[in-house]
């Protein structure tokens, strides 16, 4: 159990088609003994998809972290002052959330968990998924690479010839991440091949 008693916020945002695929890694922290604090933005709250309701996400989060779900500013606000968590984990993290986050914008309750991790120079974990991280996010991807404190999890084009400007972390590497971030390293490489 290579993460046994590490305390991990486990942030989720709106990028819909990816959650089913967020869950499995969230196991897999619990299974490798983390403490995991599941933390959402007001579209996985509040928006039902064709991928899941507001409440499947909810309840499954409930189920696996055996936490409760943190979905606004006051719950998020304390992750700073009290030092919640050793590591947070922003995944998926669309392009809006990364725009936000370099541009220093805290308006959601995944932006005030980050904000306040932060002020403890604690590591966070960004896992990119992004139609315009080619595009115009790619500015912000660039800030982000060069920010004290954030890690990425290694992505890459997940679908270059039909969506030429989309980028997704490879997600069962967060855990690879967060342990090199604990020891305030970024796992290599950073920009992969998807097969």
């Amino acid at each position: 159990m290579r993460l046994k008693g590490v305390r991990v916020g486990f942030a989720l945002t709106g990028s819909h088609c990816t959650l089913d695929e967020i869950f499995t890694e969230v196991v897999t922290l619990k299974n490798e003994g983390a403490e995991v604090t599941p933390i959402i933005s007001q579209s996985v709250d509040q928006t039902v998809s064709r991928f899941g309701s507001p409440e499947k996400w909810k309840s499954e989060l409930n189920r696996i972290t055996g936490r409760k779900v943190i979905n606004s500013f006051v719950g998020a606000e304390p992750v700073g002052p009290q030092k919640l968590f050793d590591v947070l984990v922003i995944a998926p993290c669309t392009g809006n959330t990364l725009a936000k986050l370099a541009g220093a914008i805290t308006d959601t309750p995944v932006l005030m968990a980050a904000k306040a991790h932060l002020r403890n120079q604690s590591p966070i974990i960004l896992a990119i998924s992004t139609n315009d991280g080619l595009g115009l996010n790619a500015k912000n991807i660039g800030v982000l690479l060069n920010t004290k404190n954030i890690y990425m999890v290694p992505f890459g084009q997940d679908s270059p010839t039909g969506k030429p400007n989309s980028l997704k972390a490879d997600m069962s590497l967060i855990v690879d991440t967060i342990l090199h971030s604990l020891e305030g390293k970024q796992v290599q490489p950073v920009i992969i091949s998807y097969r």
